[in-house]
């Protein structure tokens, strides 16, 4: 006899949710081969993966620990510097990665990605905002 476990559906997360919206953004607008998707996702997951440490990092180093209207004049500038080291890591991920994606994809697909990203974004804080006045 087999013993049979129920699943049990694990909760989906506003980040998981926001994901799978992104992947299918992505996929209708750049129009990826099977083979492409199969290269590309994978990479660009790590790449986003990256990114996501970066910014946690940063975060849980200043964001929530810093009262800005009473931090110091020194306090004020390790921020800016840290936001400035953060920004100079992003772009750093953004440059190394988009030089992988050419290597996987005709370079007019990862023009479209940057395109699909940008847009994504737009459609997302304007589905926010709709969501927040209702």
């Amino acid at each position: 006899m087999v013993a049979v476990t129920p699943l049990i559906a694990q909760p989906v997360s506003k980040r998981d949710k926001i994901d799978a919206l992104r992947v299918s953004f992505i996929n209708q607008k750049v129009n990826f081969t099977p083979q492409e998707e199969q290269l590309f996702w994978p990479l660009y997951n790590e790449y986003s993966d990256k990114l996501e440490i970066a910014r946690k990092t940063f975060r849980q180093q200043y964001v929530k620990k810093i009262d800005f209207n009473n931090i110091s004049d020194k306090e004020s500038e390790s921020y800016i510097n840290a936001e400035i080291a953060l920004k100079q890591k992003e772009y750093e991920l953004f440059k190394e990665y988009f030089e992988k994606f050419k290597k996987i994809l005709p370079i007019k697909k990862v023009a479209l990605l940057r395109r699909a990203e940008e847009e994504f974004k737009k459609e997302l804080i304007k589905n926010i905002k709709g969501n927040s006045s209702e």
